[in-house]
């Protein structure tokens, strides 16, 4: 009987997950039958230890532990370390070791053409450190704003315009279903066509933040494109 190679997600109440409806999909349009790709839904971080390594080849994780992951892992790839958060784990003569493909996923998700001025990205957890890195390799000037200003943030009510702004990058969960009338705290009335408004969410397909910024005529992406192009750097990464 084949022995199958076992992928799969870490994450907390993970059933509506993209990686698993995403992966199994793919294994079945390839024709890849040695593969399968299952959840890991964990409580806590601690819980990790007790899942059996045996087959496993890599993982992919979630929030809330892309950052809280690290500590159990015998390695980090250096952009990992600069982020300071893993989405993907190599799983290589029992050693784990720590990727992340989030930023990846960003910037190829604008054909590599990442060429804006400002950009204002909006919270300051695991994926916005992400983007800040995607960002910072494109030499690109930004602000990070969430709901508390501190030395490194400014609070949402502290933004003096938006209009200086091209890109806009909603990091937070807000507006994620099941909680689809939440949305971050911006003045939207100072938003244009001048504005590309970007989403990490992807389900919904567009959020109240995408839905309010393309009534006052911004151009809108969500989340989806970035999460396909980050699953197929996470396989090759597995597989390299």
């Amino acid at each position: 009987m084949l022995t199958k190679k076992i992928y799969g997600l870490i994450g907390r109440n993970i059933d509506y997950s993209f990686s698993k409806k995403y992966f199994t999909q793919k294994f079945k349009n390839d024709k890849i039958d040695n593969c399968e790709y299952l959840n890991f839904d964990i409580d806590k971080i601690s819980d990790f230890k007790k899942i059996n390594l045996n087959n496993i080849n890599g993982f992919n994780v979630t929030i809330p532990y892309k950052e809280k992951i690290i500590g159990y892992l015998d390695e980090i790839e250096d952009s990992a370390k600069n982020i300071g958060a893993v989405n993907t784990i190599k799983i290589l003569k029992n050693k784990l070791i720590g990727y992340n493909t989030d930023y990846l996923g960003f910037i190829n998700s604008f054909n590599k053409k990442l060429d804006y001025k400002n950009v204002l990205i909006l919270g300051s957890g695991g994926a916005s450190k992400a983007i800040q890195y995607a960002i910072k390799t494109k030499k690109i000037n930004f602000d990070i704003a969430s709901r508390k200003s501190d030395l490194n943030h400014i609070a949402y009510t502290q933004i003096e315009s938006l209009e200086k702004y091209d890109l806009i990058v909603n990091c937070t969960p807000l507006g994620t279903y099941p909680n689809v009338n939440d949305k971050p705290d911006l003045n939207y009335d100072q938003l244009n066509d001048k504005h590309l408004c970007y989403d990490l969410i992807y389900n919904p397909s567009e959020t109240l933040f995408l839905n309010e910024s393309k009534k006052r005529g911004a151009r809108i992406l969500n989340g989806l494109q970035m999460l396909k192009l980050q699953a197929e750097e996470s396989w090759k990464i597995w597989n390299s």
